[in-house]
């Protein structure tokens, strides 16, 4: 019998407990999933960052800590967690990514706000250009960024990636480092941001970096809310130097009421949904790691803690 915890919020229960019976049962494994397992007896933890369990010391056999969520920057610092930490990539999240980022793309480089801006009864024809003539970075070629990129790309966009550390992308212009950074935001007239939350990405657009961008260029957050300045980007949508922005994470969520982004009017507020865990995916690849380590081989989507992601 494996021992499994589900520790997050009370209310996910009821779609991933049976989510994660039929994946398990899919597997052919044989599971003790609870809520309220004993630590000491605990084989694995399905675990959420935003839930009670903090101090992982009591869960002596456990072999990993297996994310609900993509990004683990809540939570790959607690120094009580030294097992085995797995992120959740999974097809339904990077699909809805991927459908989001491609929307939002196709609705800056078609000038979509334009013309709803302007049902004024006046014939006034703005033509955009074509795809290959509206070059796009995204900034983050992980699983996520590697799979908008080659979509954009598939739409005929020129399309550059950007990376701390050298990466092969099919089909993307790939570019790391300080120098590629700088060559990266030079052509982006659209930009998106997909890098994980560390010390190095925080404030990663600011007010140095938003210059070097094309005048009027568009900017994509689908990613984490404090990868950008926020007093930058506002001083750059007034100053015309951005021409729009479209913001699905924030440094405090959910925004303010009184936050300026939901007033200012070059700047689209989506809440969260760029790409949300879906439990019958996510499930599936939690009991396909489960059912990895119990063969003894490596599990998928293991964080490097020195890194953060």
């Amino acid at each position: 019998m494996i021992n499994v915890q589900f520790a997050a919020r009370p209310e996910r229960w009821d779609s991933y407990g049976p989510a994660l019976t039929k994946a398990f049962e899919a597997a052919d494994l044989t599971v003790d999933l609870r809520q309220d397992h004993a630590p000491e007896e605990v084989d694995y933890i399905v675990y959420a960052p935003n839930s009670d369990l903090q101090d992982f010391t009591p869960y002596t056999r456990c072999k990993a800590v297996l994310n609900l969520w993509a990004g683990v920057e809540a939570i790959v610092g607690n120094k009580t967690l030294t097992m085995p930490l797995a992120r959740m990539v999974d097809f339904g999240l990077t699909q809805g990514m991927v459908e989001w980022v491609t929307g939002h793309v196709l609705r800056h480089h078609l000038d979509i706000d334009y013309n709803l801006e302007r049902q004024n009864g006046v014939w006034d024809k703005h033509l955009p250009p074509l795809s290959r003539d509206r070059p796009v970075t995204i900034l983050g070629i992980g699983e996520l960024g590697s799979a908008c990129a080659q979509a954009v790309a598939g739409l005929g966009f020129p399309v550059t990636g950007w990376s701390r550390s050298p990466k092969e992308v099919a089909g993307i212009t790939c570019l790391s480092g300080e120098k590629g950074l700088r060559q990266a935001l030079e052509t982006a007239q659209i930009l998106v941001l997909l890098l994980p939350l560390t010390k190095g990405t925080e404030n990663i657009l600011n007010a140095d970096s938003l210059a070097r961008m094309p005048k009027g260029a568009y900017i994509i957050n689908p990613g984490r809310g404090p990868l950008i300045d926020d007093t930058a980007l506002l001083a750059a949508l007034d100053q015309g130097q951005i021409a729009r922005a479209t913001l699905d994470v924030f440094r405090e969520e959910p925004l303010p009421s009184d936050h300026p982004y939901w007033s200012h009017p070059q700047v689209t507020v989506t809440p969260h949904i760029a790409a949300e865990t879906r439990p019958d995916t996510a499930a599936e690849v939690i009991a396909d790691n489960i059912d990895r380590s119990e063969r003894g081989a490596r599990l998928r989507y293991l964080v490097d803690r020195n890194a953060g992601y």
